[in-house]
């Protein structure tokens, strides 16, 4: 396995799983302008999904397509920040964490426009615009939630608490990174975090939100040992049809 192809998996991971957890919400949020507004942030990362893994296939050159590598992997071979997967309980929870990945997902698709791979970077320059609008939104309800009524901010503090040790995972770098990163096809995840955590104060700070301690941040498993409880009753859902009905067209 190439390490384009791990990378490629990694970033489309990331935006399938997320988007199917955005798209939990749709019919189910507080107001209608929210329930549009996940629908459509969904949907974005839906499309992402659809660049990153369809060059994955294409770097794979083994027939497969975006599809087949959505519906047709197991639970162990999906390589996404466990932040993602983790489920929406309540509607701030879901901003919370939708914040700290939109953090994450700008400051490295900044990068990647200047990836070496003009596919790569193609992608990455299409999905800033979607991304850079994700981020402005989560950020302005994190604060407008945080600075809000007594029980909002209650709830955001408790949903920052439980998310911020999954956050440290962006940010680990293996022997895929380094590789990447030597060819300049991205950046070493590693680079971000001062960046990242400018933004995540900033924010937090206005939202008048303390940041738990970062020496509980949880280890993530990128290699396949990771927990996949979450995932995998979440991919039983996500993937039902294509299993049920393989090579259904409609």
């Amino acid at each position: 396995m190439s390490a384009l192809f791990e990378f490629l998996l990694r970033m489309g991971d990331n935006t399938l799983v997320l988007g199917h957890r955005v798209s939990e919400w749709c019919g189910h949020a507080p107001i209608l302008e929210e329930d549009i507004a996940l629908a459509n942030t969904a949907l974005d990362l839906i499309g992402q999904t659809q660049m990153w893994l369809g060059l994955a296939a294409e770097v794979e050159g083994k027939g497969r397509t975006a599809d087949d590598l959505a519906y047709r992997r197991d639970v162990i071979d999906f390589r996404n920040c466990l932040l993602t997967e983790l489920p929406n309980r309540d509607f701030g929870h879901t901003l919370m964490r939708q914040f700290l990945f939109d953090a994450w997902h700008k400051l490295m698709l900044t990068r990647l426009c200047d990836s070496s791979d003009e596919r790569v970077a193609a992608i990455a320059m299409k999905a800033l615009k979607e991304v850079s609008y994700h981020l402005e939104r989560s950020a302005d309800t994190v604060i407008g939630l945080g600075d809000g009524t007594e029980e909002s901010h209650a709830k955001m503090q408790s949903a920052l608490n439980r998310l911020w040790p999954y956050v440290g995972e962006m940010f680990e770098a293996d022997s895929v990174d380094d590789l990447n990163a030597q060819e300049g096809v991205t950046v070493n995840p590693s680079e971000l975090r001062a960046d990242y955590d400018r933004i995540v104060y900033d924010v937090m700070s206005d939202a008048t939100l303390t940041i738990p301690d970062s020496r509980f941040a949880h280890r993530g498993g990128r290699d396949g040992s990771r927990h996949t409880e979450h995932l995998g009753h979440m991919l039983a859902v996500m993937q039902f049809l294509p299993r049920a009905y393989p090579d259904a067209r409609w």
